[in-house]
């Protein structure tokens, strides 16, 4: 290529070469008159003098250098500087992706951490424990820190660097990636710890965390998982998240109230004073409360074909609508569908079946039932037991079929297993000033003990459903997975449906554990 570039026109290799390309291509033509018209073309001296041209641009081009022009080395260098480095990065409106830090004990600068897929992370010439000596020629020994990041946050264009490298560390082993959810809102903004506000990733509860670093045991470093910013940002590590809130929690449980959730099998009001209630956990919400939600690593789940399919568990206070959500998921399609029989210690009555109403089994055996933990959530109404075993799911589950199951919010802990892979649906009803456009003749039955105690909602009925959802929301939130406003029924049974048809053919994330299994 070289020799042809030097070449003229005239050139007898230029000319042999080009004379020759129609013998090469004969073997393609297949009409004699396309022969010729080669042969005349590649003879023509304009064509000659063309390809001269392109080949001379050619050479012309490749003889430049596009490398950019470093800064000269510093002729002041002291004797014992010998391993100083002049760093030059380009830097537009992206951050520069690394933090430092004054040091305790030498008062050096020190880069404090480099961001992962940030611009220093890209150019792998600046690295944790680097002293850093000048910015554009500006020594940073008598500034502080924020001083520096003020200089690199104006500046654009090329900048330059003179550090002093630390000790290098071995080159570290590629991680595997680790996803997470998010299990509260995050502001780096609103954030006074954060070393570097404007290195901080802000996220909502729900959001989905790649977690690119945890090497600093305070502050992971995290980007958005789809983000196409190849820069993490950084986020408070799950140690340093939990010490505030468990300190706020302790703080608060003596006070905590924890009345007002609606009861699967409710109390009658007339019936409120003089009974216990009517469903008790077989875990403390105290104990629940304990558990401070920061983070849970996530993994993508898809349900194959054939495998059993997920629990739905329906989470709201009492008269928001899960009795009618259920009954229309029911009709809709009874094959696809189905619900728990509860258990329970009293009496059959007449023209009841065990089996369809309730299973009925004696008192000492529910007793031993549930010594053995053998029931989601149970309890005791006017001397019987009642309660959802677990093997009730499980049977609906083996049918092939959506078990849709009604509880308190703190069982939904307990049924997040690998087994169940629990959908959470909670459903909270409008403004109290909706409620009453849209209630004003419907009826609350109490429980499926008091069918016949149907009464019209009051107003406190409707300021204690608003009262108790957010309360619900507050506290157990982060276990939700769908969060459906029953303002109207039918528009939330189309988005409840829509949901749950999703979540039977769509990828979703779910705790890593269960993938598994």
């Amino acid at each position: 290529m070289t020799a042809l570039c030097m070449g003229l026109p005239s050139d007898p290799g230029l000319y042999e070469l080009l004379a020759a390309l129609p013998s090469q291509l004969q073997p393609h033509v297949s009409r004699p008159e396309d022969n010729t018209f080669l042969q005349d073309m590649f003879g023509e001296r304009s064509l000659q003098s063309l390809v001269k041209s392109l080949l001379s641009v050619h050479d012309t081009v490749a003889q430049k250098s596009y490398d950019p022009e470093l800064p000269p080395l510093p002729e002041d260098l002291d004797d014992d500087e010998d391993s100083v480095k002049i760093i030059r990065l380009v830097k537009n409106k992206e951050p520069l992706g690394a933090t430092i830090r004054r040091d305790e004990h030498t008062g050096a600068i020190i880069v404090a951490r480099i961001m992962r897929g940030g611009a220093a992370d890209r150019s792998g010439l600046i690295h944790v424990g680097d002293e850093l000596k000048e910015v554009n020629g500006i020594p940073v020994d008598d500034k502080k820190p924020e001083e520096i990041i003020r200089i690199l946050a104006q500046s654009q264009g090329a900048i330059t660097f003179k550090v002093v490298p630390g000790v290098k560390d071995e080159a570290p082993s590629k991680e595997p990636k680790v996803f997470v959810k998010a299990l509260f809102d995050y502001d780096p903004k609103e954030d006074n710890a954060i070393p570097c506000k404007e290195a901080g990733l802000a996220f909502k509860k729900g959001s989905i965390l790649q977690i690119m670093s945890q090497d600093d045991a305070t502050w992971w470093q995290a980007k958005q998982e789809g983000d196409t910013n190849p820069r993490a940002g950084l986020i408070p590590s799950k140690q340093f998240q939990e010490r505030p809130t468990i300190l706020m929690i302790t703080l608060s449980l003596p006070t905590k109230n924890n009345t007002g959730f609606r009861r699967s099998f409710r109390l009658s009001r007339r019936d409120k004073k003089t009974n216990k209630s009517m469903y008790e956990c077989k875990k403390s919400e105290i104990y629940d409360m304990a558990d401070v939600p920061t983070y849970e690593e996530v993994a993508p789940y898809r349900r194959q074909s054939g495998a059993k399919h997920r629990l739905v568990a329906l989470v709201g206070p009492a008269g928001v609508g899960l009795n009618e959500l259920k009954r229309k998921l029911l009709i809709s399609d009874p094959q696809h569908f189905s619900v728990t029989v509860p258990h329970t210690s009293r009496a059959k009555r007449n023209q009841e079946s065990d089996g369809v109403e309730y299973h009925f089994m004696s008192k000492h055996l529910f007793e031993t039932d549930i010594h053995n933990n053998k029931f989601i959530e149970y309890g005791e109404y006017k001397g019987n037991y009642y309660g959802t075993s677990v093997d009730s799911v499980r049977s609906v589950l083996s049918k092939n079929k959506v078990c849709l199951l009604d509880v308190q919010p703190h069982t939904i802990k307990h049924l997040r297993t690998s087994e169940f892979k629990p959908f959470v649906v909670f459903v909270k009803p409008p403004s109290v000033e909706r409620l009453r456009e849209t209630r004003q003749s419907a009826k609350i039955i109490s429980g499926k003990e008091d069918k016949g105690t149907a009464k019209p909602f009051t107003e406190e009925d409707f300021e204690e459903m608003v009262k108790t959802a957010q309360t619900m929301e507050s506290q157990y939130g982060h276990l939700f997975e769908k969060v459906i406003v029953n303002d109207d029924l039918s528009t939330a049974f189309g988005e409840l449906r829509l949901a749950l048809k999703k979540v039977e053919m769509e990828t979703h994330w779910v705790p890593v554990s269960w993938t598994h299994s």
